[in-house]
């Protein structure tokens, strides 16, 4: 599974409508309203790197009010979940 993080910039006044639009895509798993720079976050996981291209440029850049766009894609996640999973040996102490 690829991960991916979209920085989105939209139409100020269309930020709720945007994050709707964008969290119904295909491929698109979360879209998170933040403060600064950017307006929208999106969380989109693919099968395939060639699958962002799909997701990413044809569908989510061509959301209306979308104005502009930067990705970043993953290459691990580590979280105390994961952690806790990959070391835990089920043995009971």
């Amino acid at each position: 599974m690829i991960t991916a993080f979209v920085l989105i910039k939209t139409d100020a006044t269309r930020i709720p409508e945007s994050a709707q639009e964008i969290s119904e895509l295909a491929g698109i798993s979360e879209v998170y309203s933040v403060t600064g720079e950017w307006d929208l976050i999106a969380i989109a996981r693919v099968q395939k790197h060639e699958d962002l291209a799909d997701v990413i440029a044809d569908k989510l850049s061509k959301v209306k009010s979308v104005v502009s766009t930067t990705t970043q894609i993953s290459f691990r996640a580590y979280s105390q979940h994961d952690l806790d999973a990959a070391f835990s040996l089920g043995i009971d102490n």
